[in-house]
């Protein structure tokens, strides 16, 4: 199946939003942390630095997933977003890493900080952008269900926190408690390691074939059974692979049926499938009965 000419303009759109804002945010954040030494600045800076990296991997992942299937990937390359995710979760879990030891550092050598008049600007200026991507990405996932805008945005969602704890470590450090700047950057560290972990459980999930929740597949076989003609349905089997699934299933049919008729109806319970999830790249197969 190939996304509609929308679905690959939202795709592209949201990926090179993404992209401008984390690079938007990398500079501003730079200078802030140059005039404040702030380490939950840091903390931010290095998360945004990383963000701009994985948003570069989910434009090349997203531009490559877009291509239609050929004769060495039959399925197409949908699942070049969940390996997108999987490198978004190592980039994610190692920034937590370097922020931790940071404040653990600060911790143990407390420092004064410098000017954060400059840090609290940004800080301002990176919520505005990360809840105005999160609207854009909301629209193209709910359009196309994309894997690597779902992960680009679990990320930005908890960037909201993570820029909102920078912003009230700051004007709690202009009100003389320096001390909390560490201290929120070892917490902004923990969460943004439970962010790449959730990314990463998501991203196996698409990789090792998982199939899709019990009630999608209980509604898809109560479709197909509804077909007048149709005596029942077993064998159903599912994957996602980027933003589109790929359903199989038999279908239990009279063993008196000619097989145009047969043939008919397979096409019929592919039909309704795709119908209710137009996502679905659906395969029947007929079992005489």
């Amino acid at each position: 199946m190939t996304p509609t000419a929308e679905q690959q303009r939202l795709l592209r759109l949201a990926t090179r939003a993404s992209l401008a804002v984390a690079c938007i945010l990398v500079v501003s954040k730079a200078i802030a942390w140059w005039l404040s030494d702030s380490v939950s600045l840091l903390a931010g800076l290095t998360d945004s630095a990383l963000d701009a990296v994985a948003s570069l991997l989910n434009l090349l992942a997203v531009h490559y997933a877009l291509r239609p299937a050929d004769d060495d990937h039959r399925f197409g390359h949908g699942k070049a977003e969940a390996l997108a995710g999987m490198a978004q979760a190592l980039f994610i879990g190692a920034s937590a890493v370097l922020i931790g030891v940071q404040a653990v550092s600060r911790l143990h050598s407390p420092q004064p900080l410098g000017d954060t008049a400059a840090g609290i600007g940004v800080m301002l200026l990176s919520l505005v952008l990360t809840v105005a991507l999160l609207a854009l990405q909301r629209k193209v996932i709910k359009a196309t269900g994309s894997t690597a805008v779902r992960a680009d945005s679990l990320h930005y969602r908890s960037d909201l926190l993570l820029n909102g704890s920078i912003l009230l470590a700051l004007l709690l450090a202009g009100y003389g408690w320096p001390q909390l700047d560490a201290l929120f950057g070892l917490g902004i560290a923990l969460y943004i390691l439970w962010s790449a972990v959730q990314i990463a459980r998501e991203s196996t999930a698409i990789l090792m074939d998982k199939e899709l929740p019990g009630d999608v597949a209980e509604q898809m076989l109560a479709l197909v059974t509804a077909i007048p003609g149709v005596l029942g349905a077993h064998d159903l089997r599912t994957r996602v692979s980027g933003s589109y699934w790929f359903v199989q299933l038999h279908l239990e049919l009279p063993g008196t049926l000619s097989l145009h008729d047969a043939h008919a109806l397979c096409v019929q319970a592919s039909a309704v499938i795709r119908e209710r999830y137009p996502q679905a790249d659906v395969m029947v197969h007929a079992d005489p009965l």
